[in-house]
């Protein structure tokens, strides 16, 4: 799943797609590179981050959905309010990805039962000014899988079907770098739930703390993480990952294509 932020401040490409004509073309790139899907986002997520208007994140989305469907690719929208769901489902989006996973908007669980497309759940405890304060755990793993199950659950009971869902950890959203970490160490956990699993731990802050500079603890830059998480990608791809939410698609599309002659190898070494 390739990234496209149509946004001024997304944490480390704000800017860089706000023009449609420059997200259609960076989007038809990214599947070029590799991806399956791309990601069109309106609204920055990042810690501290200001929501936008419903208007703004409209204005922001809708052209470069379109454009970017009627030049084949397949598009999921991020988005948490059901309005923009709604339009970008009718403009050809074929995935709703919601941070929130339909808790920021009470309309949105009504909007993914009634287009039918998959929705992805993802672990949320608050909005992006908040979330930070709320990364409150005594064993991450087990909660964290133990909230999405729940918030699934509700969605399921207000008639989105059990096949569309997708879940995700939410790494970064409301997680210590320990948290992340353990997540990421722990994603058969995920398994039990039945429903495909999506891991974004593209450019995120702990892979810029891992790479921090010995010498003055400076993060490493966010545009400057994209191997280690390509090394992400391949990890969550062997532990089962349905897909990885990328930023630059090319060095994962490698990443997880080493992992798959991996895996197909051992299969044939055991089948002997």
């Amino acid at each position: 799943m390739g990234i496209v932020n149509v946004t001024p401040d997304s944490f480390s490409d704000g800017g860089l797609w706000l023009d449609p004509e420059k997200a259609i073309a960076h989007g038809v790139d990214l599947v070029r590179q590799g991806a399956d899907l791309v990601d069109v986002g309106g609204e920055s997520t990042r810690p501290g981050a200001q929501r936008v208007t419903e208007e703004e994140e409209l204005r922001r989305v809708i052209p470069v959905i379109t454009g970017l469907v009627s030049a084949g690719v397949t598009v999921s929208v991020d988005t948490m309010r059901a309005v923009v769901a709604e339009a970008s489902v009718a403009a050809g989006a074929k995935v709703i990805n919601d941070v929130s996973g339909g808790r920021a908007d009470a309309n949105m669980v009504k909007v993914a039962a009634e287009t039918g497309v998959p929705f992805v759940v993802m672990h949320w405890r608050g909005q992006s000014t908040e979330m930070e304060a709320l990364a409150r755990y005594q064993d991450a793993v087990r909660e964290v899988v133990a909230e999405v199950e729940a918030q699934a659950e509700a969605v399921i009971g207000a008639g989105v079907r059990p096949e569309q869902l997708i879940v995700d950890p939410g790494l970064g959203f409301a997680k210590t770098r320990e948290d992340d970490w353990a997540l990421l160490a722990r994603l058969e956990a995920w398994s039990r739930l039945g429903h495909p699993l999506l891991v974004a731990a593209s450019r995120k802050r702990f892979l810029g703390t891992l790479l921090a500079d010995e010498a003055t603890g400076e993060l490493r830059p966010a545009r400057e993480r994209d191997a280690a998480t390509a090394a992400v990608s391949a990890l969550a791809a062997a532990a089962g990952a349905w897909a990885v939410r990328v930023h630059e698609v090319g060095a994962t599309a490698d990443a997880v294509r080493v992992e798959a002659a991996l895996r197909a190898a051992r299969t044939r070494q055991e089948a002997r």
